[in-house]
């Protein structure tokens, strides 16, 4: 191989740091210079790349965010941009690339696959979106962040017996509404996959205050709902008092968690040993605790199979 090129790309996810340094350390391991590219495929495009050694990655592992920082690959596929980025790979001789970000990343990355550029994509998107891995790096941390600002909303709901509403992130994939209402209580859950209306949220509602329950929680994915407008319906409807919480930003950032870091690790020394064995166009992912990798291709063909979690989670309203 010549040199290898690493970036991160997309929304940035608590754990990128941790593949990062172990990419790093993984090619110093096998003995490979490895190039920095800094802005996601923007910053390839304009050239933003320079030589790295494991010395300037000491203590990072534990850091949120991304060094390397990042920038959205909306508009690689576009000939022109496609060409420059491929001059900057040959004007820095890197044949070799290990990009860490999501969807539209791994699009971007089997496209420079297809030119002849031997690519690896580690998965890392706090939504949680890709069908052929159990996790990606960032959403375990996430949901222990929403955790955290649940726990404090229930402690007032319980308080003033409030119901509350909590939009988290996941406008494509509701795994962060599901895995934190099943984690932090969340007796009512509204996500893509299975989006309540209101009579339906009213109707639950009604049964658990009906039975004593007069603290309740509604987790619903961002996007899914006008929660100014599902508040309004639900005061209106029931006769009660509802408050509503947009987490926002604050779910990207934060240290990422042991399991976050530890996975970021495996699969950053795997996409090392991929390349170095001459594969290309994969992704790593994660599946009965062990590194996997498939093709590009096959990376969104399959759906996620969550009926037992949504049948746990109606149980556990109860």
């Amino acid at each position: 191989m010549s040199k290898l090129g690493i970036m991160t790309s997309g929304g940035d996810a608590p754990g990128m740091n941790a593949a990062i340094n172990a990419v790093v350390k993984a090619a110093n391991y096998y003995e490979l210079e490895v190039m920095a590219i800094q802005y996601g495929f923007q910053g390839l495009i304009d050239g933003e790349i320079y030589p790295l050694d494991s010395n300037e990655f000491e203590n990072i592992t534990d850091k949120g965010g991304t060094i390397l920082k990042t920038s959205n690959s909306r508009h690689f596929n576009e000939a022109i941009e496609e060409k420059k980025a491929l001059n900057a790979l040959n004007k820095y001789d890197i044949s070799t690339l290990v990009i860490i970000g999501g969807e539209g990343s791994f699009k971007a990355a089997n496209t420079l696959h297809q030119q002849g550029v031997k690519v690896i994509g580690i998965p890392a998107t706090i939504e949680n979106n890709f069908a052929y891995t159990e996790y990606a790096i960032g959403f375990d941390t996430t949901v222990n962040t929403i955790l955290e600002s649940i726990a404090r909303i229930k402690d007032t709901n319980l308080s003033h017996d409030k119901t509350s509403i909590v939009e988290v992130m996941g406008q494509n994939c509701g795994d962060l509404a599901l895995y934190s209402a099943l984690a932090g209580g969340g007796e009512i859950i509204s996500t893509p996959e299975n989006k309540l209306d209101l009579d339906a949220i009213c109707a639950k509602l009604s049964t658990r205050i009906s039975n004593g329950r007069r603290d309740n929680l509604i987790i619903v994915s961002e996007n899914l709902h006008d929660i100014d407008e599902l508040q309004k319906g639900i005061e209106e409807t029931l006769d009660i008092s509802v408050r509503t919480s947009v987490l926002g930003l604050l779910q990207r950032g934060g240290h990422p968690s042991a399991f976050d870091r530890r996975i970021a690790s495996r699969m950053g020394v795997a996409a090392v040993e991929l390349l170095k064995d001459g594969h290309s166009g994969k992704a790593v992912g994660i599946r009965d605790n062990k590194i996997i990798n498939v093709d590009f291709s096959d990376v969104h063909t399959k759906v996620k199979d969550k009926q037992e979690n949504y049948r746990l989670a109606e149980i556990l309203s109860r």
